[in-house]
């Protein structure tokens, strides 16, 4: 199973878009403290448009309390990284959990995370004219990375509500 991690996220929006993106892609979101923003229903409801009630999702007080919680293989998204995130294989022939940890909006990951696993910090290629990406776009071309590499796998490849040969109808 494939899991977004977000380490201290500080715009709900982003964390909306996320929240939206997990729900599409049958994807675990883990937020780790302190957010940045409140997480009752009112605000939820906010971000995460109407599917926030097919969300599976899970807060930690801190990183250890995540770490202590959820073995499986770590990806870290960082501008430091020296591989592009197309070059790891996601196929998942184990069945392990495939964790996909981003940073805080203003810092990113905290560098001594990024140090103790450098082999597996990627990076998204992209010009020499931006930082970074924002980072509810991060999280989908991951995370479409890593599903592509599984086929899509209980995910629908057609469109379901007003059937497959829609076009061909009208």
């Amino acid at each position: 199973m494939n899991n977004i991690v977000l380490f201290e996220p500080e715009i709900p929006q982003n964390t909306g878009n996320i929240m939206r993106t997990c729900v599409a892609t049958n994807t675990k979101l883990h937020l780790i403290k302190p957010l940045g923003f409140s997480l009752d229903e009112a605000h939820l409801k906010r971000c995460a448009v109407n599917y926030i009630d097919k969300l599976n999702y899970e807060v930690y007080e801190n990183y250890e309390d995540f770490r202590s919680k959820n073995p499986g293989i770590y990806y870290y998204l960082t501008r430091y990284g020296h591989k592009p995130h197309t070059t790891f294989d996601y196929s998942n022939k184990d069945n392990k959990e495939i964790y996909f940890i981003f940073g805080k909006e203003s810092t990113g990951i905290p560098k001594e995370i990024l140090k103790s696993d450098i082999d597996h910090c990627l990076r998204i290629p992209m010009s020499e004219n931006v930082r970074a990406l924002n980072l509810s776009n991060s999280v989908a071309i991951v995370i479409y990375e890593a599903l592509r590499q599984q086929n899509y796998t209980g995910l629908l490849k057609e469109e379901p509500h007003k059937g497959a040969d829609y076009l061909e109808r009208i």
